[in-house]
Formats: C-alpha cells, sequence, structure tokens
C-alpha cells in the first residue's frame, strides 16, 4: 500500500474527528476545559390577582423566541390551576384557568436561560404593514414628518433613529405634538414610532424584555424597538436612540398588549425578578442537545452509569499513553520491556504516584529477577517458570503491602494494583536479555521501560486532557493518525544519531 493512501486515511480521520470536535463544542456547547461552569439566569413571574365569583382565566407572555438566549428549563407553579401553553402573535402565552378560586391568589412561572449565540431572530420577512387609519389632522402631520425624516436619512436604521430623535422632542415639534402629551411614557413614544414606521411601509413591532443583571428586588421591563430593514431586525433604544440589541436584554414578549391579562378576576399585579447563577456547563449542553433534536447527549459516555464512566475515565487515557510511547520509541529510540507494558505500569502510578510506583516496581522486579535465576538452574519448562514467576511476584507484592502496613506506609499498599502479569513476563524477559546480552542490555531496558512509564504518567495525568478525551472522545481518531503517519517513517532516532556518531566523523575522515 503506498504512502498516498495512508496520507489520504490520516487526513479524513483528522477531518472526522476536528469536525465532530467542533460540532460538539461550539453547536451544542460541549465544555472544552474541566470543571466548566455556564452562566445562567433564573426569570421568575408572579401573577397575583383577586378571582370573582366565576371561572377565572389568566394570561400571561411568556419568553419565545430571544436572539442570543435559549430556555433550558421552564415551570408552570400554582395550586389547583390547570396550566396550557400556546402561541401568541407576541410569542407565546401560558394560560392558568380555575373553575372556581377564593381570596388572593398568586401563580408563577419560572425559567432557567443560558447566553447562546447562535440563537438568532426569525429569518422570515414580514408583511408590509397597513397604513395607519388617522384623522385628516393627524394624517397630514404624519405625512408631513415622514417626509421631513426621510429628507435626513440614507436607509432604515437612519430612518429610524432620526424619527426617534423628533418623537423624543415631544411637544417641541410641531408634528409629534398632535400625539403625545406632556406624560408620554417610553413605550408611548415606541409605540408612536410603530405608526409613523408603519406609515412608511416599514415593518416594526415593540418588543419588551428585562435586564439579566444581578439586583435586589422586582425589576420593570424595558422597551425595545423592532424594525425590519428587508434583510433582519434591528433593535433601537427609544429612549437613547442606541442601535443594538443590548447583550444582557432578554425579550420577554412583542406587541402592544400588557405582559398579562384576566378574565373572571380583579386586582392583576405582575412582579419579576431575576437571579444569577452558575450551572455546570455539561448540563447545559445535554439540555441544548436536548432541545435541538440532537442525539450527541445520549450517545455520549456521559448517559453511562457513573461507575461505569469512571472506568471509561480511565480506559480512553490508554490510547494517549501508547502515543507518548511510540513517539518515545520510535523518534526518541528508548528502548522498553514490550511495547505497552509502560502503559500499565503508568496506569498503577496513578494509585501509588511516581515516586513510590517506581520504588516498588524496581524492589518488584529486582527480588523477582533473583528467583527466576534460581528457577534458571532447576531447568524448569517454559509455562511453570512462568506459573513460579507470577506465583512470587504475587507473594512479594502482599508481603510488601503487609510490610508497609505494619510500618504505616500507605503508598505501599497499593502495590496490589500494579499489573502482575505483565510483571511477570516483565522479569521473564529481563531475564533472557540479561543471559543472552548481557547485564547492561537489560538494565538499559529496565531503565528506559522505567522512564517511559513515568513520562507516559504524567501526561496521562494532566486533568485538561483527560477531560478532553472523556467529553470528545473522537479526539483518540487522531492518535490513530498519528499513528499511521508514524507507521511509515524510517528515518534515524535521536538515540541512534549519538549512536553512529563514530561513524560518521570516520566516513569525514575517509572522504577528506
Amino acid at each position: 500500500m503506498n504512502n498516498r493512501h495512508i496520507y489520504l486515511l490520516a487526513a479524513l480521520l483528522t477531518t472526522l474527528a476536528l469536525s465532530l470536535f467542533a460540532y460538539k463544542a461550539k453547536v451544542l456547547g460541549f465544555p472544552v476545559m474541566p470543571k466548566s461552569q455556564t452562566q445562567i439566569w433564573t426569570i421568575e413571574a408572579a401573577v397575583s390577582f383577586t378571582p370573582g365569583p366565576a371561572a377565572v382565566k389568566v394570561t400571561l407572555r411568556v419568553p419565545a423566541l430571544t436572539p442570543g438566549y435559549s430556555l433550558m428549563d421552564e415551570n408552570f407553579i400554582s395550586r389547583g390551576f390547570g396550566v396550557t401553553t400556546r402561541p401568541a402573535p407576541a410569542g407565546r402565552e401560558a394560560q392558568w384557568a380555575v373553575r372556581e378560586a377564593s381570596g388572593e391568589q398568586t401563580v408563577y412561572y419560572r425559567a432557567l436561560v443560558y447566553r447562546d449565540p447562535a440563537r438568532k431572530a426569525e429569518d422570515t420577512t414580514p408583511p408590509f404593514p397597513e397604513v395607519p387609519r388617522l384623522d385628516q389632522a393627524s394624517r397630514i402631520a404624519m405625512e408631513g414628518l415622514i417626509a421631513d425624516v426621510r429628507r435626513q436619512s440614507a436607509d432604515v436604521a437612519s430612518f429610524t433613529t432620526e424619527l426617534l430623535r423628533r418623537i423624543g422632542q415631544g411637544q417641541n415639534d410641531a408634528y409629534v405634538r398632535l400625539f403625545l402629551d406632556r406624560t408620554a411614557t417610553v413605550a408611548d413614544r415606541a409605540h408612536l414610532a410603530t405608526i409613523f414606521l408603519a406609515g412608511a411601509q416599514i415593518p416594526a413591532r415593540i418588543a419588551h424584555g428585562v435586564a439579566l443583571r444581578e439586583r435586589s428586588g422586582p425589576v420593570q421591563p424595558e422597551v425595545l424597538l423592532e424594525v425590519h430593514d428587508g434583510v433582519e431586525w434591528l433593535y433601537f433604544n427609544p429612549q437613547t436612540l442606541q442601535q443594538g440589541l443590548p447583550p444582557d436584554f432578554l425579550i420577554w414578549w412583542r406587541g402592544d398588549e400588557s405582559i398579562a391579562s384576566i378574565e373572571g378576576g380583579s386586582n392583576l399585579d405582575v412582579s419579576l425578578a431575576v437571579q444569577q447563577s452558575l450551572l455546570d456547563a455539561m448540563l447545559v449542553a445535554e439540555r441544548r442537545a436536548e432541545r435541538s433534536g440532537s442525539h450527541s447527549a445520549e450517545f455520549s459516555l456521559f448517559s453511562l452509569p457513573i461507575a461505569t464512566q469512571s472506568v471509561y475515565a480511565v480506559l480512553l487515557m490508554i490510547p494517549v499513553g501508547a502515543l507518548v510511547i511510540m513517539v518515545l520509541r520510535n523518534f526518541i529510540g528508548i528502548k522498553t520491556f514490550g511495547t505497552f507494558m509502560p502503559v500499565l505500569v503508568a496506569l498503577a502510578f496513578r494509585e501509588t504516584r511516581l515516586l513510590w510506583g517506581v520504588v516498588l516496581f524496581a524492589i518488584i522486579v529486582s527480588l523477582g529477577l533473583l528467583i527466576r535465576f534460581y528457577l534458571e538452574k532447576l531447568r524448569l519448562l517454559l509455562v511453570p517458570r512462568l506459573t513460579c514467576v507470577l506465583t512470587v511476584v504475587v507473594l512479594l507484592m502482599a508481603g510488601i503491602s503487609v510490610l508497609s502496613h505494619r510500618l504505616g506506609l500507605q503508598p505501599g499498599l497499593s502495590i496490589a494494583l500494579f499489573p502482575m502479569v505483565i510483571i511477570a513476563m516483565t522479569i521473564e524477559r529481563m531475564s533472557i536479555v540479561w543471559e543472552e546480552r548481557g547485564a547492561y542490555e537489560a538494565m538499559q531496558e529496565g531503565v528506559g521501560s522505567l522512564i517511559v512509564a513515568a513520562v507516559a504518567y504524567l501526561v496521562m495525568g494532566i486533568y485538561w486532557l483527560e477531560h478532553l478525551v472523556f467529553v470528545f472522545p473522537e479526539m483518540l481518531l487522531l492518535v490513530i493518525a498519528a499513528a499511521l503517519l508514524v507507521g511509515r517513517y524510517t528515518g534515524y532516532r535521536l538515540l541512534e544519531l549519538r549512536r553512529f556518531k563514530a561513524l560518521k566523523i570516520e566516513g569525514a575522515e575517509l572522504k577528506s
């Protein structure tokens, strides 16, 4: 198989891994950093009223499409009321109904919202509004104002800004004076702006919302003017004339209606409150995936039982340790006993810690090697000899654990986590190398195994890397891609350059 096929396969795996990573991180919001927390806000509307003698219906406008924010969860809290939700021109409505009630009543709407930059405004173009029906004098004033503003503007945005500025002058503007009195509120000026914009055949509507800022006590809804320029919705503050949707503004409902209405009752009052808090980013991402219809969270490792998650948190780091061994062996040239023995030893180091792990490993291998040399004199067959070595290793581990416990050395108890079969095979392999190639080679490979295990332990112990691989297991495809590319490497290793340095010098002298 030629190199081109290897390169294409590696590129395909890399692209797939990075694409899945980008989708889960950017679209679904899976946390890239460990222990990430997402800022969320709890918004609450308390609707209090006095019911009448007959059936009561209370309607509350609730958030629907809010650019920049998404609903994570919502609750409708009441006692003895039936609750239904339905779409409405203002967005969404929640209606509480009861056939009979007495005394002061309060129902609650509570929702959790979080910042979602992917949440955009509706992209449908609204129809042109109908021309307002006004009396003769008001119509002439509206047409005159529209003509003046149009001459002093270049597009919909500048037209709206100039119109709001003229409306803000109130009694000082001859055209506006016919429509507003001195007690006009910001909502009144925004409503008047929609009338003038309708006369100019520009779609507009009023948006009511709250600023998501930590504060004590109830909050008052604020007003924005939404204007469609033929491409998208533009946002204007009728009071400050500032264009753009504020970053902390949650649109609650739209239209000229109030936030709530009642049938069969009186003394309706709505109190709004906002509270800021932090929530685990993974929980928010799971809920976001659920609401968007994605099954990524359902098929992620977080759907497994907690105990199983803990197991895979360790297992998923084994390929990372194998990647470390691959680099150290193929590019550095460090010799080890076995290919993946250092990875398993590094896993044991996670419990014993590095220093104690190296000491305990050296003690077990040294004592086991002495026993192995004695068994060699007995001329045993391979399988019986390995059985003896394995049994001796288990006894040594048990003895070290008991001795450590008596001495009060807690790390010594963790030696039971060492892979005993791998250690037994390491002892067998080391003794063979000792006999065939000498003690220096055996010690070199033994030290190399410990060095590689230590490096693998340090890399596998990076908490951020462990989090990244667990949340985005598709990143292990990058390990496969790297292994494919390294598998075709046939150049010198760093230690080989030092080894053949003398030959290189002699060759240069011969040429000279």
